[in-house]
């Protein structure tokens, strides 16, 4: 059976985010974007940081699969896997706009059992590990920090925007920040820098990482679809979106809940 890295893995873990967090860095301001097939951006920044952490958790963690956003998107066949978005916000990146991340998480039989959440341009590192907590560069987060913010905003993505043409006649129950990061839309969340977030169209590598994170930090999650507990090895993810709606506490989960079922109408 599949157990928790070992000390001398998770240190190597931190190493390569290291590495890839600094070239990215000085790639900032520097970059010419690509389009993909699907119409998202792609750098070449983007691409070397995909390589480089697809093939140094490959020496890590010999013989655990890894679906990346850039790489294969099939659910991998192994009891413990790797789920990766090398640079979450490309967008963001490209037009030199400084907030994007790198997100890491590792799971076995289907959760996520630990996460790696960088924002590089904050030399910010967010790490969960189920059971034991999450911490911000070494510092425990707990649930009553967050609550202690008592934020008023609520995140968005570009895309959840329809909700507020769908309830015309209703006021939207807290200020909305679009951070353009999907990520770290719902690590928001989880920091108290938001009392929800709405994510229309995740993917699995966006939300693999800051899933964990919510989830020891206490805070209630509503998958709209989907739930990506539910998955099969051997899926093709590369089109599959996870709606979800994450928030503070239940009480504000409720709250919003009408906005994101309007969320999923035609």
């Amino acid at each position: 059976m599949a157990e928790l890295l070992t000390f001398h893995q998770l240190t190597g873990v931190h190493q390569l985010l290291d590495q890839v967090a600094e070239r990215q860095r000085r790639d900032f301001g520097h970059i010419v974007s690509d389009v993909k097939p699907d119409g998202t951006l792609i750098t070449a920044c983007d691409r070397w940081s995909d390589s480089a952490i697809v093939d140094g958790l490959a020496s890590l963690a010999p013989g655990e699969g890894v679906l990346s956003e850039e790489g294969s998107k099939q659910l991998p066949k192994t009891e413990a896997y790797w789920v990766v978005d090398p640079l979450d916000g490309t967008t963001n990146f490209a037009a030199g706009i400084p907030y994007w991340a790198i997100s890491v998480a590792r799971c076995i039989d289907g959760r996520p059992v630990e996460a790696f959440l960088e924002i590089p341009s904050l030399h910010q590192r967010i790490v969960a590990i189920r059971g034991k907590g999450a911490w911000r560069n070494g510092k425990p987060l707990t649930p009553q920090t967050r609550l202690a913010a008592d934020s008023a905003c609520v995140s968005l993505c570009s895309r959840a925007i329809r909700v507020l043409q769908r309830r015309p006649d209703q006021p939207f129950p807290g200020k909305i920040r679009l951070l353009g990061v999907a990520s770290l839309n719902l690590l928001s969340v989880a920091m108290g820098q938001t009392m929800a977030a709405l994510e229309a169209t995740p993917k699995i590598w966006d939300l693999a990482a800051a899933w964990l994170v919510l989830s020891e930090l206490e805070c209630p999650l509503h998958w709209l679809a989907a739930d990506p507990a539910c998955l099969q090895p051997g899926m093709d993810l590369a089109e599959a979106d996870f709606p979800v709606l994450a928030a503070t506490s239940q009480e504000q989960l409720q709250r919003l809940m009408p906005w994101g079922t309007a969320l999923l109408r035609p």
